[in-house]
């Protein structure tokens, strides 16, 4: 049983989300070749001020863009 882990930023709408889903199944279905009820799919959206770049987050970079 396939399981596929992803981490994103916050800010993606749950049809992003829904369709991330959808196309990393289906990848693994034709690539691994199991059954779509097989793969599991763990999405975990990580709030801007957790995610580092550069030392610093991605809630300050994009504060300092504005």
């Amino acid at each position: 049983m396939p399981i596929i882990q992803v981490q994103i930023l916050e800010g993606r709408t749950d049809n992003q989300i829904r369709e991330l889903i959808k196309e990393l199944t289906d990848a693994t279905v034709g690539s691994l070749h199991v059954e779509p009820n097989q793969v599991r799919v763990i999405v975990t959206k990580i709030p801007n001020q957790y995610w580092g770049v550069g030392g610093r987050t991605k809630a300050d970079l994009m504060n300092s863009d504005q």
